[in-house]
């Protein structure tokens, strides 16, 4: 009996110090990379990817450690045609945060834009576990997938036309 309020105050201080591992980060911690990421928001919203990619590039420097930044970054690689770029940067946003679900979206849609429909069927069934099929990031990952596969670019070399010797 005379070991329990040490043993109680312990167990809290454990309790605290291990619950604090677990909390979230909600956004940057430099003002600064917040206000770069609003830039590149803005800039990709507009069609404008190079311009996003700097912006969002330039947050993460400053806040190397916001996976939020990373998963911006992963948007900008989707929407300039890179899907492979676009999943390295989910993958290591999923590695910070594995519950991430803008992280798991992005890279099932990317994968779903790639062709690999059962990956992106398995984190579209992820999501559901995580937050149920009616928040905005399963919506999101199921019409990626029933949009399929993004079509290929096609390089000029590929389509040459073939001499054709004609007779006067």
């Amino acid at each position: 009996m005379r070991y329990f309020p040490a043993a109680l105050a312990l167990s809290l201080v454990l309790a605290v110090t291990g619950s604090m591992g677990q909390a979230k980060v909600t956004g940057p911690a430099d003002p600064r990379a917040g206000d770069l990421l609003s830039i590149g928001r803005t800039a990709l919203a507009h069609g404008d990817v190079d311009g996003a990619t700097d912006a969002f590039e330039s947050a993460l420097a400053v806040d190397p450690g916001y996976a939020g930044t990373l998963v911006a970054l992963g948007d900008a690689a989707r929407k300039a045609g890179m899907q492979g770029k676009a999943i390295h940067y989910y993958r290591v946003a999923l590695d910070r945060d594995p519950n991430d679900l803008d992280a798991i979206s992005g890279e099932g849609g990317a994968m779903a834009e790639k062709g690999a429909l059962a990956k992106a069927h398995a984190d579209l069934a992820r999501l559901e576990g995580l937050c149920g099929k009616g928040c905005a990031e399963t919506r999101a990952l199921a019409e990626a997938i029933a949009r399929g596969p993004a079509p290929k670019v096609v390089s000029a070399d590929a389509v040459k036309p073939q001499p054709v010797a004609q007779a006067n």
